[in-house]
């Protein structure tokens, strides 16, 4: 069997970084999808999809040059309809010989259940793979994932960002195909400052050097290896280490062509803003990689990556510090203004702050949580008072400056604050640590009293969620219960605290229910005094009751269903979790409110 080397480029204007993984990706699969389809085989050694800002290709090392003999079976009539009485053919089976295009003889036959019938089978040759390209390619475009097409010019087309060139080389020839109004052709383009002029290409195989002698890497894993290089030595250079968050790395790897490191500074002052913000500002605002100490606190240094080489690399470096110098002073006058006020003053306005309609304000919830964190803490050995304390300063944070402008922050801020207003240690902590774990596989508090904070927290959203109808539905999770689930299962288990979950949601339930007719009366207050203007009846007010037994359980099981695939990624058998999940289940209908026979951390 023939193979040939196929190379599909389509190139762009900068596409969307976020997106631009995803239509690689979906590019790379469309077409092998399309030629598998046809039965053409492919030689992907080690392929993958390739793609810079300005550019998405494929470039597979072997395509079969043709289909294989394309087999085909149709089924004509049964002999008692297709013959008569003579064994002739009856206009039933004329037809069909007709239709296939050959004598009624020369049909073979074949038989199932319902008896012998006339067949007609053929055996054609293949397709050649350059004739069916186009279409493959049409196929692939057409389900890329493009949620807002962009139409240039007056073509009634669209695609991710206007397209200005495409190849598509068979072996050393090009497949004749226009698409989004340019002709396939064999010339490609360079690093769009660092080398403008076309580069043609003789065959595929010579695709990945030749762009790299255009200076642009087309493969996004050779991009991300000489940042993640660069950057390091950078940071040795400035006599620290640099953080590189995957998030970063990944958005920096889609955003240059030709990456180069450059070693940049702030001045000193700065440092005195909580480090999490100006880390947040140069890597969320900038992309910018922050340079620690040994510590793992910030230093005045942060390394840029250009998408190109500079002459004068000292005027790049000013460049990107004129950048992140007024983001640097907007974050110092939010953090002293915060100081100012004081966290304590911070919290005066929640009440104000609608946590949900149905649960009041982010006031209410506080309070809820308070008490919760109060009847938590000497469960596990922790100071009531303490927990109290730290549960009702917990969302001051939320009305300060710093966190209004980076929301990422909240709990960060509110340590630092904490701190300030001469908190002890151990609450200013918890402020933080309640919001642990953020995100899927992140750490869970680490304090005691941020772990009682934690469970507290978690323990009123999901009350709260359930009971406002807000419960997960599909890819919709408003209020994040699943991830509030598995956080709390989470904290509970691994600090191997013994306590009643199902008894601590009951009361979480009870608090979220009088909320929820807290809210009702008010809603009443005003309905009546608008029935009461119009001449209606001020009487018919509804009324919400109290938590249910069903409620109480959805949570539970809920909780549990969560726990599953934690205990999977631990290598638990499923057998065994369903196991001891249904004598939870069994526990939580026969035991009554408190019984620590359904104690989540006893597992």
């Amino acid at each position: 069997m023939s193979m040939h080397p196929l190379l599909v480029e389509l190139g762009t204007e900068e596409l969307p970084v976020k997106a631009l993984p995803g239509l690689a990706q979906a590019l790379f699969d469309g077409v092998i999808a399309g030629l598998e389809k046809r039965g053409i085989a492919v030689e992907r050694g080690d392929a993958k999809p390739l793609s810079t800002p300005r550019r998405l290709a494929v470039l597979l090392p072997g395509v079969a040059a043709e289909q294989p003999e394309q087999r085909s079976e149709v089924l004509g009539p049964y002999l008692n309809i297709a013959l008569d009485a003579d064994g002739q053919p009856t206009k039933a089976l004329a037809g069909f010989a007709a239709k296939a295009g050959i004598d009624w003889t020369a049909l073979e036959r074949t038989s199932d259940a319902k008896g012998e019938r006339f067949v007609h089978r053929a055996v054609t040759a293949g397709a050649q793979t350059a004739a069916l390209l186009p279409e493959i390619l049409r196929e692939a475009i057409a389900a890329m994932p493009i949620p807002k097409p962009m139409r240039w010019g007056d073509h009634d087309y669209g695609f991710a960002r206007p397209v200005h060139w495409l190849v598509l080389l068979f072996g050393n020839a090009v497949v004749p195909v226009q698409l989004f109004g340019v002709q396939a052709d064999r010339v490609s383009r360079g690093h769009r400052f660092l080398h403008d002029a076309p580069v043609a290409l003789d065959q595929p195989g010579d695709y990945v050097a030749a762009l790299e002698a255009a200076q642009v890497l087309v493969d996004p894993d050779a991009r991300r290896a000489r940042i993640v290089a660069e950057v390091e030595q950078a940071a040795r250079q400035a006599g620290g280490s640099a953080r590189i968050s995957d998030d970063n790395l990944e958005q920096v790897v889609n955003l240059v062509e030709w990456p180069s490191a450059v070693l940049c500074h702030f001045e000193p002052a700065f440092l005195a803003v909580p480090q999490e913000a100006l880390i947040e500002t140069m890597e969320s605002n900038q992309k910018f990689f922050p340079v620690l100490d040994d510590g793992g606190k910030l230093t005045e240094h942060f390394i840029g990556i250009a998408n190109i080489v500079s002459r004068d690399v000292a005027e790049v470096a000013k460049g990107y510090e004129r950048v992140i110098r007024p983001r640097f002073a907007d974050a110092k006058f939010f953090f002293d203004e915060d100081l100012k006020q004081g966290l304590v003053a911070m919290g005066e306005g929640l009440a104000s702050v609608t946590y949900q309609a149905r649960l009041g304000s982010i006031a209410d919830k506080v309070q809820r949580v308070a008490a919760l964190a109060e009847a938590i803490a000497p469960l596990v050995g922790v100071d009531a008072a303490q927990a109290r304390r730290a549960a009702e300063l917990s969302k001051n944070d939320l009305q300060s400056r710093m966190v209004n402008e980076f929301p990422e922050l909240q709990g960060i801020a509110g340590r630092h604050y904490a701190k300030a207003a001469g908190e002890p240690g151990e609450i200013a902590l918890a402020i933080d640590e309640a919001y642990q774990p953020r995100f899927a596989g992140d750490d869970i508090a680490l304090s005691p009293l941020g772990k009682v904070l934690a469970i507290a927290e978690r323990l009123d959203t999901l009350a709260g969620g359930f009971a406002a109808g807000l419960k997960p539905t599909g890819n919709k999770d408003p209020f994040a219960l699943r991830r509030n689930a598995l956080g709390l299962a989470r904290t509970v288990i691994e600090s191997g605290f013994d306590v009643d979950v199902r008894g601590l949601l009951d009361q979480a339930l009870d608090a979220v229910a009088f909320a929820k007719n807290r809210q009702k009366e008010k809603q009443a207050e005003t309905a009546a005094a608008t029935a009461r203007a119009s001449g209606a009846d001020a009487n018919a007010v509804p009324n919400v009751g109290g938590t249910t037994l069903a409620e109480l359980h959805e949570i539970f099981d809920f909780i549990l269903d969560r726990l599953r695939g934690y205990y999977a990624d631990k290598g638990v058998p499923a057998t065994h979790f369903n196991a001891v999940a249904a004598l939870f289940s069994v526990a939580a209908e026969a035991a009554p409110t408190g019984s620590a026979a359904v104690s989540v951390g006893a597992a």
